[in-house]
């Protein structure tokens, strides 16, 4: 089974060059149904990984570019008046897909972001008085920029803890870089054939279901969540005046998923704390809440859980 997902990455490296954290999180989210929010300036291959995966698992693809004028209705779609039958018909928008790429996120109002919430949540869609199931799998990978610039609003705790994984991505290597100028410049690109069937997929889904968790790595999990919430339990007092919520129940349910998916692709049939240590930022950097006093001394969210991944003992 293991070989069906070098089968993907394989056929994902066709086009994407380097980045391979990135393509490991996409496919831990889409193994585990879950979603994902990247954070990079633009041009880092995020819309082309994400078009690249679909192709190679033959699944539907859709791109929405969010922009401050977006209303939920160019998302999810509308009751539209049909004149010559004299009735309502229904006209379904991006999110009825299977990959949903929605760019620059943070650019969108508050209703487009409230809006996401039921589908990202129960997978399904309402319409005036019809709700449409969507079809699995359902997958939203959310991009935002980073760089300050105006109509950008911030993203609400209750949107941010949907995601499953919040990566961030970092520009390629020289090499890597010089790699993709050259193929880009003589259009060096090979087609990207479909390795993988929705069936194949969900057989993927049940193996890693089958992933041994010992139980003290499950306690591991649940202490280093724990130590987030209440750090002088663990003689982290130096952070303690830096967190103002820590992470939510969410993380340890994310977690204990990702982690078997984190195993599942090492080609390993249980967990070590090293797969915990993997994934731990990625899950949790978005799920903490810091005080003024850490914004105003520049603390970051990765810092506290790094703070966390050294203090709390690892079985």
């Amino acid at each position: 089974m293991i070989s069906k997902i070098q089968k993907v990455k394989a056929e994902v490296a066709k086009v994407v060059v380097g980045q391979e954290k990135m393509i490991d999180s996409l496919l831990i989210a889409l193994l585990c149904e879950g979603h994902i929010l990247i954070e990079g300036v633009p041009g880092l291959a995020k819309t082309t990984t994400v078009n690249a995966l679909s192709k190679a698992l033959g699944l539907n693809f859709k791109r929405a570019q969010f922009t401050p004028d977006l209303l939920p209705s160019d998302i999810l779609g509308a009751e539209i008046y049909d004149p010559q039958n004299n009735q309502f018909k229904i006209k379904k928008g991006p999110i009825f897909t299977n990959l949903l790429l929605a760019d620059e996120i943070n650019r969108a109002p508050a209703k487009v972001q409230s809006a996401l919430l039921e589908v990202m949540q129960e997978k399904q869609v309402t319409l005036g008085d019809t709700t449409f199931k969507l079809d699995p799998p359902f997958f939203v990978m959310a991009t935002q920029n980073p760089v300050e610039q105006e109509g950008v609003y911030q993203l609400p705790e209750a949107q941010l803890d949907r995601f499953m994984l919040k990566l961030i991505v970092d520009y390629n290597t020289k090499s890597e870089e010089l790699e993709i100028a050259r193929r880009i410049s003589s259009g060096d690109f090979q087609e990207i054939n479909a390795v993988l069937s929705a069936d194949e997929l969900a057989e993927l889904k049940a193996s890693i279901k089958s992933i041994h968790v010992d139980v003290e790595v499950e306690e591991y999990m649940i202490e280093l969540v724990n130590a987030t919430r209440n750090p002088k339990e663990y003689g982290l007092e130096e952070i303690e005046e830096f967190i103002q919520f820590g992470a939510s129940p969410r993380v340890s349910i994310d977690m204990f998923k990702a982690v078997k998916a984190m195993a599942f692709m090492r080609g390993k049939d249980f967990v070590t704390p090293i797969d915990v240590a993997y994934i731990a930022k990625e899950l949790m950097r978005h799920r903490i809440v810091l005080t003024y006093e850490a914004e105003a001394e520049g603390v970051t969210t990765d810092e506290i859980i790094q703070k966390v991944l050294e203090t709390v003992s690892i079985p």
